[in-house]
């Protein structure tokens, strides 16, 4: 039977089978029969967008989903609430209001982004920002290019090549043609690297600090810059526009012209008729753009993915220019007029704000804008992309919406609505043992400044639908999302007027699993998703748990992520998701004796990996799923004490997993103990000879993986464009392994 119950979890996990009525009745008559008095609850306390407690609903269990972030509990409400109660109609109400706010915007956007005299549509427009070069007897301004291409389709490649024209008297200037490259190395090389920019009419080299400081005095150089007869004379600069031709198929792109920055000054224009008008009337409440501030950046944990005020950006509305400004504005106040759908319908703003900003990159080969926050971190944006927000191109209000319409399509089987609140998982509002399974996937340590990125959505919400994003709950002083209880390890940020450090992200995991333990009941089960891929963050998340009465049963690498997603991307996240699964820990749990836990750690350590790798599991992943087992053997237990009565903790316990784990790992690359006893392999090898044969295990088994799947292209090559160090490296081994 239960390899049987197995087998259909495993067909039920097939993304083709997942939404299948066969599979969906069998699954929900499943957890029926096991719980047939009463329906099972599922928590999650960390529920972010919503995965885990969408899947529990799928499957008829009731849901309770919570989180800090109020953008993810405004997520939360549509996926759990809205999408079962309006039923496979939502898709096409989202459709039909999204038409209609399109429609009212486009009556006062439509000045702003004017038809070429030909009739071709501007659907994009490719801009750079610019410093002037200090080098003696040059002065010429040096547009901050990544690359010079527009296009990498086969059939229509085009690129651009600067020319440099020269006047008697006055600074050398840059001006641009397009043209078909026959092979990649007619195209000419960026002008910016490591934020060192090349001068490309005298090819001296600015430094990164000095680039750094003109961009500041710009306030990180996204608009345009005008004299008082409309004169462009700084600031951002427009390098191509993308234009559709009616009746003719593909992209076209052109040179700009004058009316293109005319209509950015109208923009201009437009914004500062409204602030005007804001501080004209104090009664008016915040203002009508973000002006709350950007993050301090810097330092150790989260806190490096930023370095926005490096720039000079020290408000969220820098990181837009004018005319985005003005899209997102008007299409924000659109929504309130929408009945029933308002919730649902506004997440297209935040889709849409993710591609109508300064720092979207143009992709070549998909010639459009790319979204900016797939990394988890903003890359300096050098040059970028300015789709059309009135547009139904990429960087559109109608492609956003019909993204929205299809993603609401694809949740079904869903016929009964969950819970969502806005809640610290340390303090859950539910009753105690309520819970049948708590199952969440918690932050990860340092990786990811949740509640910083959210600002970047959450400043246009709170002006777009104010009744329907809540507000601080814990800090009413507080403009952005909550921070005071965040679970992170970020020490630009204090708790107590302390350093939010890995000590703090313990403490506050511990306390968020104790809170678990008080929800779910007493033959309730726990589990934790996690794809750290390095031994602190494992250390941190595994003392919380243990700290907070769980006893780890288990552990199983799922491949249940995408490979590309957020967490993936340039971090520490494995390949798999390493499920721990734990039980409420005894009150009455006995203390360990430590010769007996070191005892049969070995043994479990070499079954475990034995039976996964017979599963295919391999390198970093295999590594870390060893973990659950052995620490099964110590969190079953009140303490662990030696015979001395020493108190054994966590940390020490770790090194000794760490060493088993290791040592378990090196007979894998060198062959199996038998074979080693043989020849004495082990045992020649010096101690840094050990740690890089499992290195390159590790990287061959899970880095080649982890990269092609990140969707890295060639236009990716500019991570030595990032100003601050990435927030961790793919692959990190203590040397203890």
């Amino acid at each position: 039977l239960r390899r049987v119950l197995l087998s259909f979890i495993a067909d039920f996990a097939n993304w083709d089978n997942s939404a299948k009525a066969e599979y969906l009745e069998t699954g929900r008559g499943l957890v029926q029969a096991a719980h047939s008095e009463e329906t099972p609850l599922v928590v999650d306390p960390f529920a972010g967008g919503g995965s885990i407690p969408l899947e529990a609903l799928r499957l008829g269990c009731e849901t309770f989903a919570s989180d800090l972030n109020p953008v993810a509990c405004l997520i939360l409400k549509v996926m759990l609430e809205d999408i079962p109660r309006h039923g496979p109609g939502l898709a096409d109400e989202l459709r039909k209001a999204g038409a209609e706010i399109k429609a009212k915007a486009e009556k006062e956007l439509a000045d702003l982004y004017p038809k070429d005299p030909d009739g071709a549509t501007p659907i994009a427009y490719l801009w750079a920002r610019t410093v002037r070069c200090e080098s003696p007897n040059c002065g010429a301004e040096i547009p901050l290019m990544r690359s010079m291409w527009l296009s990498k389709k086969p059939n229509r490649r085009r690129a651009l090549r600067p020319l440099v024209v020269e006047e008697r008297g006055l600074a050398p200037q840059v001006e641009f043609e397009i043209f078909e490259p026959k092979s990649e190395r007619e195209v000419p090389s960026r002008t910016v690297a490591n934020a060192r920019a090349t001068c490309i009419c005298c090819r001296a080299v600015m430094t990164r600090g000095r680039v750094t400081e003109q961009l500041k005095s710009q306030r990180g150089g996204a608009d345009v810059v005008f004299d008082q007869q409309g004169n462009r004379i700084g600031g951002a600069r427009l390098i191509a526009v993308v234009t559709l031709k009616t009746g003719q198929q593909g992209r076209y792109y052109r040179l700009p012209s004058s009316g293109d920055y005319q209509a950015v000054r109208m923009a201009q224009k437009m914004i500062s008729s409204k602030i005007s008008h804001w501080k004209g009337d104090r009664n008016q409440g915040m203002c009508p753009f973000p002006d709350e501030p950007t993050p301090i950046g810097g330092g150790t944990g989260a806190g490096r993915a930023f370095g926005l005020r490096n720039y000079g950006m020290l408000e969220w509305g820098d990181l837009f220019m004018a005319r985005q400004k003005a899209g997102l504005h008007i299409l924000g106040q659109e929504l309130m007029g929408n009945g029933e759908v308002v919730r649902p319908v506004s997440l297209t703003l935040g889709k849409l704000a993710d591609l109508a900003n300064a720092f979207c990159p143009w992709e070549p080969k998909a010639e459009c804008p790319r979204n900016v926050l797939s990394q988890g971190r903003f890359k300096p944006g050098w040059d970028f992309a300015e789709g059309v927000v009135i547009s139904d191109a990429s960087g559109g209000f109608t492609t956003c919406t019909e993204n929205l319409a299809k993603g609401v399509q694809s949740v079904r089987g869903v016929a009964l609505g969950g819970q969502s609140e806005v809640a610290a998982a340390q303090c859950s509002p539910l009753p105690s043992e309520t819970a049948t399974v708590w199952f969440t996937d918690p932050p990860y340590d340092d990786q990811i400044p949740y509640a910083d990125l959210s600002d970047f959505f959450y400043a246009w919400y709170r002006r777009a639908i104010p009744d329907y994003i809540r507000s601080d709950p814990f800090d009413t002083r507080n403009d952005l999302t909550p921070k005071e209880l965040e679970a992170v390890n970020d020490e630009t940020r204090l708790a107590d007027g302390k350093p939010k450090d890995r000590s703090f992200f313990q403490d506050a995991m511990a306390r968020a699993f104790a809170d678990g333990k008080r929800v779910v009941k007493e033959d309730g089960i726990g589990t934790v998703v996690f794809a750290h891929q390095t031994t602190e963050g494992w250390e941190a998340l595994l003392s919380g748990m243990i700290r907070g009465g769980w006893t780890i049963t288990g552990s199983w690498p799922v491949a249940t992520e995408q490979a590309y997603r957020l967490r993936a991307r340039d971090s520490a996240a494995l390949a798999t998701s390493v499920h721990l699964v734990c039980r409420p820990r005894p009150e009455d749990a006995p203390v360990g004796e430590w010769a007996d836990v070191l005892r049969e750690l070995p043994v479990r350590v070499g079954d475990w990996m034995q039976r996964l790798q017979g599963e295919g599991v391999r390198g970093a992943d295999l590594v870390f799923a060893c973990v659950g087992p052995a620490l099964e053997i110590y969190s079953r237990y009140s303490g662990v004490e030696t015979a001395e009565g020493r108190r054994v903790e966590l940390p020490e316990y770790l090194e000794r997993v760490w060493e088993v784990v290791g040592r378990e790992a090196l007979e894998q690359v060198l062959g199996t103990a038998e074979a080693q006893a043989r020849n004495g392999a082990a045992g020649t090898l010096e101690e840094d000879a050990r740690l890089t044969a499992l290195f390159l295990w590790t990287l061959q088994s899970t880095g080649d993986g982890a990269s092609q799947a990140n969707g890295a292209t060639d236009e990716d090559d500019d991570a030595d464009d990032e100003d601050e160090s990435p927030p961790s490296p793919r692959c990190r081994i203590q040397p203890s392994l």
